[in-house]
């Protein structure tokens, strides 16, 4: 796998090695080891996927310490533009993004260390994301930053206001008016 660094420290792009003939194509979508030595050393215990509908935005999203998830997710049907907040209280990075699009041709995974906020943009007909996460779902944890109102540096490459959004994503709090509850350096 080729591991390929973004703007932000510790947020990664992974390239997975693929093997194309008349036949289709193979490759190695999660090599533990490897993940720990090009990447991060983060024990993932839970795998989640979900399906959405063109237009539909999801986001931003992360689970409070100390039930903190770090994900690597991908699109393994469509295609997505992903996108990952720095949260970090202290960060020379604070409030920036990294955005990657995310498709079942390009293969392309995003790792989102804790201390980032996540979420995507359904670009295609249908998509089919999948997430490994660090940490079990805790819904006591749940936090997030709404995409109706996001951190400057974040364009969206679906307005907002014509996007398909769950109420609850709706109701999150601005950028400028969320409190972080992450620290950077710890």
């Amino acid at each position: 796998m080729e591991v390929i660094d973004t703007d932000i420290e510790d947020v990664k792009i992974i390239r997975p090695k693929v093997w194309s003939d008349s036949r289709g194509y193979f490759f190695e979508s999660f090599r533990d080891s490897e993940f720990h030595e090009k990447v991060a050393k983060t024990d993932f215990v839970q795998d989640n996927e979900s399906r959405s509908s063109r237009g539909v935005m999801r986001g931003l999203h992360f689970q409070r310490p100390p039930y903190a998830q770090a994900k690597l997710v991908r699109c393994v049907e469509g295609m997505v533009v992903d996108f990952a907040v720095d949260i970090r209280v202290g960060s020379p990075t604070y409030g920036r993004c990294v955005m990657a699009e995310l498709s079942a041709e390009n293969h392309l995974q995003f790792y989102v260390p804790r201390g980032f906020a996540h979420g995507f943009a359904v670009m295609s007909p249908t998509a089919v994301f999948q997430y490994k996460c660090d940490q079990y779902y805790h819904p006591e944890a749940e936090g997030g930053i709404s995409l109706l109102a996001p951190p400057d540096g974040l364009v969206l490459p679906i307005d907002p206001v014509d996007a398909i959004m769950s109420d609850k994503d709706k109701m999150l709090p601005a950028f400028a008016d969320f409190v972080s509850p992450f620290i950077y350096g710890k």
